[in-house]
C-alpha cells in the first residue's frame, strides 16, 4: 500500500525542473494525488513526483520540461519522473541558465545551474537572455540562408564554431559572424 507522501502546495512555485519519460507502468499501483484545471495528473512519492500531461514547458509561474524517451512513444500524453532533488529555483533576474547542443542531433536546450552535469564553462544566463540565444542558436542549427554570407566548406563545422562561441561567451551574434 502506497503511503500518502504530499509536498507542501507552494513547493512547486517559481521552479525548473527537467522530467524523464517514464513507461506507464511506472505508476501502476499508484494513487493519484492531485489533478490540475488543465487536465495533468500528479502522483507524489518518498523520491519524487509523476506527471502525467499532454502539454509541457511554462507552467503558469514555472518552467517543467520532459526528456522525451528515446525511441519516443507515439501517445500525445507523456508520463514525467523528477526526484524531488531535480526541482530548482527559478526568477527572472538570476543568471540561472546555461545552453548546451547536441550536433549529432541537432538540437540545444536550456539547462539550470543547479543540474549537476554543469560544468561551469557554459556562460550562465537570466531566463530572458538564454530564451534570446536559444532562438538564434535554433536558427543556425535549421536555417541556411545564414551562411550565405561566410566563405567556408563545410555548414556543419561553421554552424558548430558560432554556436560554440554563443554557449560560451558573452560575444553577441553579429561579433561573432565578423570574426569568423
Amino acid at each position: 500500500m502506497q503511503k500518502n507522501f504530499k509536498p507542501h502546495p507552494n513547493s512547486f512555485k517559481n521552479t525548473f525542473c527537467a522530467f524523464n519519460e517514464v513507461l506507464p507502468d511506472a505508476i501502476q499501483g499508484l494513487k493519484k494525488q492531485f489533478e490540475s484545471k488543465a487536465g495533468s495528473s500528479y502522483y507524489y512519492t518518498e523520491e519524487g513526483m509523476y506527471r502525467v500531461s499532454n502539454h509541457w514547458g511554462r507552467l503558469a509561474n514555472s518552467k517543467w520540461r520532459l526528456i522525451a524517451r528515446d525511441p519516443e512513444t507515439e501517445s500525445k500524453t507523456k508520463i514525467g519522473f523528477a526526484k524531488w532533488t531535480e526541482f530548482y529555483p527559478d526568477n527572472a533576474t538570476d543568471k540561472l541558465y546555461y545552453i548546451e547542443a547536441d550536433f549529432e542531433k541537432n538540437l540545444a536546450n536550456y539547462q539550470h545551474k543547479n543540474n549537476p552535469k554543469y560544468g561551469g564553462k557554459a556562460i550562465l544566463r537570466t531566463s530572458t537572455e538564454t530564451t534570446k540565444r536559444l532562438k538564434q542558436i535554433r536558427n543556425l542549427q535549421q536555417l541556411t540562408n545564414w551562411a550565405k554570407h561566410f566563405d567556408y566548406d563545410d555548414i556543419d563545422d561553421l554552424r558548430k564554431q558560432i554556436i560554440n562561441e554563443l554557449i560560451f561567451t558573452e560575444k553577441t551574434l553579429e561579433q561573432i559572424k565578423r570574426e569568423v
